[in-house]
């Protein structure tokens, strides 16, 4: 009997001795019945109270009081009123703020004003006027405004047209830190040093730009990483990192090579599923390109089952919008009447967001017509150096296509490839 009794204590653990301090305390809140339904479960706190209980709190189980808030901080900066009125969406009370300290030429409350006229908050708009307090403040050398102003005088409508002062402010706005400024100043630069200078010249811009979260910059920079040389192999291995930031930030065209990228294994590790994906999300943005080449990976099932219908979905969708594939349209041609039927029915049902794109069938104005291969359009519209999809299945249809697997939409038409065999 006592080694069965020695055995017990040795499963048991510690004694249990008194509880003091803050383990007395946790004893009161959590009790353990020894009779009753409720025996030997343990109670939390408020339990047998008429009102919910809350559970117990981590610093409750640990038995720590919860430290006091530290003392805020004394403000001893600057209050502008005007602006604090303008966040919380008070256009009036702000307007009345910042007139009197524009009229004495502050910067920050001149580009305010002209903020406030530009959007007709509060004030009737007037773009002249606008333009009128966009100069002041960008004299005055706010760089928002210096942006803003740059832009009026670029374009020359509601104010004289230099493009000359434009380019000075938007340099200016650019190494003041506006990060919009440096997005359009590395495009100036761009444009004025064609070649690999321009993109020498324009990259610290763009990167800049580009990690104050502006989208565009973020995409040039991963094209730059990827595409000019001598650069070092740290810039080169974050090309990947920075086109994905433009892609979740609703870049549909970084969507779109994101998606290229990861199926054709493009600086970094191959991925069909997520490439698949990514080329979906900028297809159902209305990226044309996309469209295509999600059309493609249908056929060829990269990261996907293939489906003949959405296929040839896609393929009209984006041949609507005026972009011809020759390998899809010998696919297409090569469908069952109907599949084809399938597909113009699922055309005209798409929807981009809450606009609806349903079009007719090319052949007919008011209805769908008799399901029969549509005709080729007009070599105007024959596709340009678009990024292709370059790692079939085994055994898998690839069409055909020439141009770079870059995403570069926007280059010069060209002639199409050869047209590949019906699969």
């Amino acid at each position: 009997m006592g080694a069965m009794a020695q055995k017990a204590d040795d499963h048991a653990g510690p004694a249990a001795g008194p509880a003091t301090g803050a383990d007395a305390a946790m004893a009161d809140k959590a009790t353990q019945p020894t009779t009753g339904a409720d025996a030997g479960r343990m109670q939390r706190p408020g339990a047998g109270e008429d009102k919910p209980s809350a559970g117990i709190t981590l610093m409750e189980r640990m038995g720590i009081p919860l430290p006091p808030l530290p003392p805020e901080k004394p403000y001893t900066g600057k209050v502008d009123l005007a602006y604090g009125a303008f966040q919380r969406g008070l256009f009036g009370t702000a307007f009345d703020y910042a007139l009197p300290l524009a009229e004495k030429g502050d910067p920050a409350s001149e580009t305010l004003i002209a903020e406030l006229m530009s959007r007709g908050l509060a004030v009737k708009k007037d773009m002249k006027g606008a333009a009128f307090w966009y100069g002041k403040a960008a004299k005055d050398g706010d760089p928002a405004a210096m942006f803003k102003y740059a832009l009026i005088v670029l374009e020359g409508v509601y104010a004289p047209k230099d493009t000359a002062l434009a380019y000075d402010y938007m340099h200016k706005a650019a190494d003041a830190g506006n990060a919009s400024a440096q997005f359009n100043w590395a495009q100036i630069l761009v444009s004025q040093n064609p070649g690999v200078k321009g993109l020498h010249l324009a990259l610290p811009y763009y990167e800049k730009s580009a990690e104050q979260g502006i989208a565009d910059a973020q995409y040039a920079v991963a094209q730059i990483y990827r595409n000019l040389p001598d650069l070092p192999q740290e810039k080169r291995d974050m090309a990947r990192e920075w086109l994905v930031r433009a892609a979740r930030a609703g870049f549909d065209t970084a969507q779109l090579d994101m998606g290229i990228w990861l199926i054709n294994g493009i600086m970094g590790p191959q991925n069909l599923d997520n490439g698949f994906n990514w080329l979906r999300i900028a297809a159902n943005r209305g990226n044309v390109a996309a469209q295509n080449r999600l059309a493609h990976v249908y056929v060829a099932a990269l990261g996907t089952r293939p489906d003949p219908v959405e296929a040839a979905k896609w393929f009209i969708l984006s041949r609507r919008a005026g972009l011809n594939d020759p390998s899809l349209e010998d696919f297409y041609m090569g469908l069952p009447t109907a599949q084809q039927k399938q597909a113009i029915e699922a055309a005209n049902k798409y929807r981009v967001g809450h606009k609806s794109a349903q079009v007719q069938a090319p052949a007919s104005k008011n209805k769908v017509p008799a399901p029969k291969p549509e005709p080729a359009p007009a070599p105007s519209n024959a596709a340009v150096g678009l990024p292709g999809v370059s790692v079939p299945p085994v055994g898998g249809y690839m069409p055909e296509n020439d141009a770079p697997d870059d995403e570069n939409t926007k280059v010069e038409p060209q002639a199409p490839g050869a047209k590949s065999a019906t699969p």
